[in-house]
């Protein structure tokens, strides 16, 4: 029996109850959301369970509330205001911990919705442009229903499933979401140089998505031998992979390879990734096991911040009470650095909000989550400059932080450490 059906005979194996796995970022199965949602009429507390998901989530509309539910593992903009709502949860995991979630059971799948390249002459599909969790919900979901995409990269790496694990496959041909680069302010160039100014030659590079992580991908031209090993990848890696800059020759694990567990960017990116057996697309289980990451020498993880206390401390994923993201695995990476050899870990962040309110703070909002504690952070970077604060007592961190926030907080910034920690 074919296993190629419609999206509304696929996603009838979805009950009221049922646990459902969506598949991330930019593989969110469009078609197979749309044909579950249209159910949402027979359907009651169904829970939604993914990390950020590009597009749409029609699941999320408040008039599906009695029908649909997320728990959210990653707050993206088409969720948060549902979480703000208190018509879906956020569950804050490292992301390195995800699959353990799947495979030991404590959030078992009925479901797992994916998205993949269509079979080929061995009858193996690819997760193509996201690996990550989605390999491990594929193995342990009870139902596997896939949309098969001519248009989605054949990725190397964790990524291949047999068309034996699929119980039903539904064809579409549409592109694949994309995320146009940022034009980059002089602030954020002036973050991403200094981030630059860290990075070693023959470093391994975790990096992330957003403005300053292309703006220290842009200022990295005049580097050698750089390697990547990340959570994700963007179309400034292809740039230095192109330029010579990413060789990946001074890495220990998977040398000479680009690692990493999702992409998005542009279509030039998924063209890059398609079939290349330069980059390996692995489960973050592996990617961000601090034991795997260590291994590697200097590895620099470059990741963002909402504020950062006068003491080190870093909110990365609320605004107050407010849940604006997740906790990622920013604690996953900052660790690994740490510990490898000439490692580096760096927060990034803009030394103001829009509003123009200080971001270097001297206590974090009420109920802000702590992602990253004061004793893992090493370096903080703004566009006004570097600190160093591993080494450093409370008193010379406050000093060190205080003199990369904007200038026109120093004074009240300074006024609230000497009140805490006496003069320096």
């Amino acid at each position: 029996m074919s296993r190629f059906v419609s999206a509304e005979e696929a996603v009838s194996v979805i009950k009221s109850g049922s646990r459902v796995f969506v598949h991330s970022v930019a593989a969110a199965p469009r078609r197979l959301i749309e044909a579950m949602t249209a159910r949402a009429p027979e359907l009651r507390v169904v829970e939604i369970v993914s990390l950020h998901t590009e597009g749409p989530a029609p699941y999320a509309a408040p008039e599906l509330a009695k029908s649909f539910r997320v728990n959210a593992l990653f707050v993206g903009a088409n969720v948060r205001r549902a979480v703000e709502e208190g018509r879906a949860d956020y569950l804050p995991v490292f992301l390195s911990e995800v699959p353990s979630l799947f495979r030991t059971g404590i959030l078992p799948l009925d479901v797992a919705l994916v998205h993949v390249s269509p079979p080929d002459p061995h009858g193996f599909c690819s997760l193509g442009v996201s690996v990550d969790v989605t390999r491990a919900a594929v193995q342990t979901a009870r139902t596997v229903v896939a949309q098969v995409n001519p248009r989605m990269p054949r990725s190397h790496g964790d990524g291949l499933i047999h068309i034996d694990q699929i119980d039903a496959m539904v064809e579409v041909d549409e592109p694949i979401p994309e995320l146009a680069p940022h034009v980059l302010t002089d602030q954020e160039r002036a973050i991403g140089r200094h981030c630059a100014e860290l990075v070693d030659d023959g470093a391994t590079l975790q990096i992330g998505i957003g403005a300053i992580p292309q703006a220290t991908l842009a200022a990295l031209g005049d580097h050698h031998r750089l390697g990547i090993h990340t959570e994700m990848i963007s179309d400034g890696v292809v740039d230095l992979v192109e330029k010579g800059v990413v060789t990946g020759e001074s890495k220990r694990v998977h040398p000479g390879k680009v690692v990493a567990g999702f992409a998005l960017g542009s279509k030039r990116l998924y063209d890059f990734l398609d079939d290349n057996p330069l980059v390996a697309m692995l489960d973050m289980a592996y990617i961000n096991d601090t034991a795997v990451i260590r291994r590697n020498p200097k590895v620099t993880a470059i990741n963002s911040a909402i504020e950062v206390d006068i003491t080190g401390q870093v909110c990365a994923d609320s605004i107050g009470d407010r849940q604006y993201s997740g906790v990622g695995g920013q604690m996953d990476f900052i660790r690994g650095a740490a510990l490898s050899e000439g490692g580096k870990p760096i927060i990034a962040l803009p030394s103001v909000t829009s509003s123009g309110e200080s971001r270097i703070v001297s206590m974090l909002k009420p109920a802000a989550g702590v992602v990253t504690t004061r004793a893992h952070v090493h370096f903080v970077v703004t566009e006004h400059g570097i600190a160093d604060l591993f080494g450093k007592n409370l008193r010379q961190r406050a000093a060190a932080l205080i003199a990369i926030a904007h200038p026109s907080h120093r004074d009240a910034l300074a006024a609230e450490a000497r009140r805490r920690f006496g003069t320096w």
